[in-house]
């Protein structure tokens, strides 16, 4: 009976001791290695080819931006944050969906999923975006409530990307502020020395949760306390609710279980007397994952009332956790749902650190799939307009803006996802039918990424599958659908919309781009849709519209149809017929190929049109010169920040910034004459800012043109030769 109920305490304390141990080994090694560097002899070879060492990181300094960390309580008090180049480009420039923003969380179970990876500040550091197409992503954020974000760091302030595509998705963002080790101690001692200084760093906090854009914080005081200590903390924990809640409505402020009102660092895996009086003074706990099963019930017991603010950890790695995490992680998750509690999902990169087979997407798609069997669907989307999609995971080895390719490179930025679609896993391995999946390497109309519909369909039959299920309430204006489709043959793909009225009537009704007589008893309406001519799309790019009225219902559903036209003549058909065998009944079921590109709704009327360049005000800052690569003669490279904004001080909603660079030669006059090549696509910006690295400019340039492509949230971008420029005499420099 001892060995099952020390367990749990066991592992626990046995991992702490071990990462001590780890920490101590880590950094002794670091020493050896530092002084083996310096002191090891160097040949003249190696002396004339090494590198110089890198200085030490200055943020104050012009760099390619990225997310970084607070390590210290000197750093947090000073606000040098604040001062550092990078700030500007960490902010969050995405706003929770404006139903949802200041709302507390629903009266229902509920999902934190709590993203630890290696450290944190991998992939994802890059604020402009990465080289990885394979970097780790999030994808199925219609089955959570809230992201933490969680590293080792004092105080953990999540990259843009995570919190930009979370609340694109209805999905609040919280850092992590974590005390732990001996280190951990000595932060608390000065910490919490009074109620002044508790209340002082709280207020820090916050300060930085709101220039940030971020929602709250996971607090995980992860140390022993002096009992003297704990009236303090809880002065800390009580006034970074309060000042969170006054700052930001509905951020949350979420403990986790870890030291004890008594000062012990003693994890109690439900929530009891020991840690409910934290619980009492924020918005909710994060339970230690080592749970039993009857935990979650006395745990509910125990918060009366406020049982879904209980959140019990589960460990995808598994480390003790109830039902072993890992692909039975939804052992657990059934356990809690049945007793009325919410979870904490930890870890989820565990299918991508551990390469699950037979790939990463397939293995996400499929760990996510039982979360949904067992836990169900936490948001809806569209539920305001504009809505646009592009399929966008994040990472591609290609991107296009509105069907014309810009870039074939390997690139990552999860702040580039679009709304996800809420696909529905297979794990059929000899399908027969229509298989859906999102593809990134086929040519995308927008970003990097695309459904792709592939099988085999039989002759008169459609293939349905869900896109999105949305919860829009639509006006009196109609609804403006567009979307773009290629496909092969004679495969064809068009929506299928469900609605829903006061009453509960459902109407469904079918966007074809020709009249299919022989489905139509199955929808309430079928719409034609008209094909939009766009200049500059790729070859291949078909692009659907038209308009909808169904005011007082509810757009609910959103599912894709594949179907094949009847050509009036079908060669194949006619080859395949024998002399003398009848063939009447025979439907052999024929390849199908259809990719779907983007989906946009807009109100019908809505102006989706762009300020003018000369509205724009558009400056260069930190420019440097330095000497070109020796193999290109005369070329030097360009380091500067772009930055613009609109002249008359209005914040209009953009998606984003595409950034593009010309480079002009002098004519025979001296002026900027032709262009040394196409404009060259250099990444996008979240922010009115870019900063522009190490960028070579060739001999003979005389100008360079930096091109700054205004997107709408509804998808649409300002053409290229009406976009807001900076113009760079390179002579001047």
């Amino acid at each position: 009976m001892v060995l099952p109920c020390l367990r749990a305490y066991i592992i626990r304390k046995t991992l702490v001791s071990l990462l001590n141990l780890l920490r101590l080994i880590h950094r002794k090694a670091q020493t050896f290695v530092l002084v083996f560097r310096m002191s090891k002899p160097t040949s003249d070879l190696e002396n004339q080819f090494s590198a110089p060492s890198p200085p030490p990181f200055d943020p104050t300094q012009p760099a390619v931006p990225i997310s970084y960390p607070i390590k210290t309580l000197e750093e947090l008090e000073s606000r040098s944050y604040f001062e550092s180049f990078h700030y500007p480009f960490n902010k969050a420039s995405v706003a929770l969906q404006s139903a949802s923003s200041s709302l507390p969380l629903p009266n229902r179970p509920r999902v934190i999923v709590c993203h630890d990876m290696v450290g944190g500040y991998g992939d994802d550091r890059w604020v402009q975006g990465g080289t990885n197409s394979n970097a780790y992503a999030i994808w199925h954020w219609y089955l959570m409530d809230v992201f933490i974000y969680f590293s080792h760091s004092l105080v953990t302030l999540p990259p843009p990307c995570w919190t930009n595509t979370a609340h694109r998705h209805g999905v609040k963002v919280l850092g992590t502020f974590i005390t732990e080790w001996d280190e951990g101690k000595l932060i608390c001692n000065k910490l919490l020395s009074t109620k002044e200084s508790a209340q002082k760093y709280a207020e820090c906090l916050t300060e930085l949760a709101v220039a940030l854009g971020f929602d709250g914080w996971l607090i995980n005081m992860e140390i022993e306390l002096k009992s003297s200590q704990i009236p303090n903390l809880k002065v800390f924990v009580s006034h970074l609710t309060q000042t969170m809640h006054s700052s930001v409505p509905g951020s949350l402020v979420i403990w986790y279980d870890s030291v004890t009102t008594d000062g012990k660092l003693d994890w109690q895996n439900q929530l009891n007397e020991k840690n409910k009086p934290f619980f009492d003074i924020c918005d909710g706990i994060f339970v230690n994952y080592t749970w039993k099963k009857n935990y979650p019930m006395l745990s509910a017991d125990v918060a009366g009332d406020r049982k879904y603010d209980v959140y019990m950890g589960i460990d995808v790695f598994g480390r003790g956790s109830f039902g072993g995490g890992q692909w039975n992680t939804s052992v657990a998750l059934d356990v809690l749902k049945k007793d009325g509690v919410s979870t904490a999902i930890f870890a989820p990169g565990w299918i991508y650190q551990t390469n699950q087979p037979p790939n990463f997407q397939i293995a996400q798609n499929h760990w996510w799939a039982l979360v949904e069997k067992s836990w169900g669907i936490a948001q809806n989307y569209p539920k305001v307009l504009p809505f646009y999609s592009n399929f966008d995971q994040g990472h591609g080895y290609h991107f296009s803006v509105d069907g014309e390719q810009v870039s074939d490179g390997p690139w990552c930025n999860i702040s580039s996802q679009g709304f996800q679609p809420f696909l529905e896993y297979t794990d059929d391995s000899t399908p027969d039918g229509i298989q859906v999946h999102i593809d990134f390497r086929e040519a995308s109309y927008s970003g990097g990424g695309n459904i792709t519909f592939k099988g085999k369909l039989e002759d008169n039959a459609i293939f349905t599958a869900r896109l999105f299920q949305g919860d829009l309430l639509l006006g009196d204006l109609p609804l403006h659908f567009t979307y773009s489709v290629k496909s092969e043959n004679n495969s064809q793909l068009g929506l299928c919309l469900n609605f829903s009225s006061a009453l509960k009537e459902i109407k469904s009704v079918l966007l074809v781009s020709q009249n299919l007589n022989q489905f139509s008893r199955k929808f309430n309406k079928v719409v034609i849709t008209r094909q939009l001519e766009k200049p500059g799309t790729s070859p291949g790019w078909v692009i659907q519209e038209s308009n909808i009225s169904m005011s007082g219902y509810r757009l609910t559903e959103i599912h894709a149809l594949c179907y094949q036209s009847e050509p009036e003549f079908d060669e194949r058909r006619q080859n395949s017929f024998s002399e003398g065998q009848d063939n009447s009944c025979t439907q052999n079921p024929t390849d199908y190929y259809a990719v779907l590109g983007h989906i946009s709704i807009e109100t019908f009327g809505h102006n989706s049109g762009f300020p003018p360049s000369d509205l724009w005000l558009v400056e260069g800052q930190y420019i440097n010169w330095t000497t070109g690569s020796k193999g290109s003669k005369g070329s030097k490279n360009l380091s500067l920040k772009i930055t613009w904004k609109l002249k008359d001080g209005n914040d209009y909603a953009f998606r984003n910034y595409n950034i593009y660079v010309e480079k002009l030669a002098e004519d025979a006059l001296g002026h900027p004459g032709a262009t040394l090549g196409v404009h060259e696509y250099l990444g996008v910006a979240q922010v009115e800012a870019f900063y522009v690295s190490d960028l070579e400019v060739p001999s003979g340039t005389s100008n360079i043109k930096f091109i700054i492509q205004v997107s709408g949230v509804g998808g649409s971008s300002q053409k290229l030769t009406e976009s807001p420029v900076f113009l760079l005499d390179t002579e001047a420099w």
